[in-house]
């Protein structure tokens, strides 16, 4: 997995890129000072998991995860990049609202380098790297209904619609499983139609969706 690391603190990243490349099967292939710098070092190196400081000069890590992720940009990657934001604040709201443009959640600064391979390894996946009940508390105190849900939902099956709630609501595989009568296989085939339909890159922005579109929690 090829990491970049983005904080303008030099002896952060150094110490970070020390941890990542103690990793097995992880290496960072480049470090910037800034958002700037991050949106051009994802062009130029293609990383698969960006770490990514929120508070920054020139550019912060907020509109920086915005430009990485902005459509144009987006449309010429040739393989997907997945962000992780650090800030020292638990819940913060700019860390919310970077998950809101692309990020796939948040990570302490004091996390210890366990964490941080395990956090690198699941964002890769296409998970989110904090729990879906923190991430669903987090995105309730940022979003409200800005507009009503899309078309593009009553594209959704009944089954598929009752899956995506079940995602927002933050259940697992195995709990979605059990709620909706369907295997775990099953489950992961749904999930995967609903991204493919809603234009959605992975779990953690069909939460994103269904806060920002005042649908999460309403059972569809």
């Amino acid at each position: 997995m090829r990491v970049l690391l983005v904080d303008d603190q030099a002896l952060f990243r150094e110490g970070v890129a020390v941890m990542v490349n103690a990793q097995p099967g992880m290496t960072v292939v480049g470090q910037g000072a800034d958002g700037a710098e991050a949106v051009r070092l994802v062009d130029e190196l293609s990383p698969d998991v960006v770490l990514m400081d929120i508070r920054m000069p020139v550019l912060d890590g907020v509109e920086a995860t915005r430009q990485i992720f902005g459509p144009s940009r987006a449309a010429r990657r040739r393989r997907p990049v997945r962000v992780v934001v650090l800030t020292t604040f638990n819940l913060d709201d700019r860390a919310a609202t970077a998950i809101r443009y692309g990020a796939s959640g948040f990570l302490l600064k004091d996390t210890t380098p366990v964490m941080l391979g395990d956090a690198i390894r699941t964002v890769h996946a296409g998970n989110a790297v904090l729990a879906p009940q923190d991430l669903a508390t987090l995105l309730e105190g940022t979003f409200r209904p800005r507009r009503p849900a899309p078309p593009g939902l009553d594209n959704l099956t009944v089954k598929e619609r009752e899956v995506l709630a079940a995602v927002a609501a933050g259940l697992s595989n195995a709990e979605i499983g059990a709620k909706v009568f369907v295997s775990e296989s099953t489950v992961k085939t749904h999930v995967g139609s609903i991204l493919r339909k809603l234009g959605l890159r992975d779990r953690v922005q069909i939460v994103v969706f269904a806060h920002e579109h005042g649908i999460a929690g309403e059972g569809l």
